[in-house]
């Protein structure tokens, strides 16, 4: 799958969800804008790096900071591999000497290390199909870019009734029997239409 390279542009207070934030990254080689809802703790942290000003105190993040350089490991990237029900789900690629680890992420947490280890963001091709809103930085719309935002998405079939299994599977196996519930739930609403 093709990885789209990334660029955080802009972070506001969503008017669509109270209490929320949105973060738009945009592509670095192209005018499609990812548009993505994150909480308001990851949003305080991001505006903190992005105008350089540090906390009294380690917040979670420099915490994980601390173990990566106890450990002496990097993280290389964010990828922001999937999107599921209107949920970004982001990897973080963390290598040391020996191994490189693909560690499942909260796309906050994901964006918020982007800032602290200076690493690239990507996105699949997939995710900036599905998501991706053709605009100019400045937030003005083209024409021509209305047009390609208005043309049908096909997100039917993206996830399948197997993908869900899998990950009913993995949940189980994880014990987290919340998300299995929610994943089962999901599944049997999808089989009966």
């Amino acid at each position: 799958m093709k990885k789209i390279k990334l660029k955080l542009l802009g972070l506001s207070y969503s008017q669509s969800q109270i209490g929320s934030y949105v973060l738009v990254l945009s592509e670095t080689k192209g005018d499609r804008k990812l548009p993505i809802i994150i909480k308001p703790v990851d949003a305080q942290y991001i505006a903190l790096k992005l105008e350089g000003m540090e906390t009294p105190h380690p917040l979670t993040q420099d915490l994980f900071k601390s173990f990566t350089d106890a450990l002496d490991a990097d993280v290389n990237e964010i990828y922001i591999h999937s999107l599921i029900e209107g949920i970004f789900y982001a990897k973080i690629m963390l290598t040391n000497v020996i191994d490189t680890h693909e560690i499942d992420c909260v796309i906050g947490d994901a964006i918020s290390l982007s800032l602290l280890y200076k690493c690239p963001i990507y996105a699949s091709s997939t995710v900036m199909d599905m998501a991706g809103i053709y605009m100019s930085d400045d937030g003005e719309v083209t024409e021509d870019q209305q047009e390609k935002n208005h043309t049908e998405r096909d997100t039917k079939g993206i996830v399948t009734i197997e993908d869900l299994e899998k990950m009913l599977e993995k949940a189980v196996e994880n014990e987290e029997y919340e998300i299995a519930k929610q994943l089962k739930d999901r599944i049997d609403q999808l089989k009966s239409v």
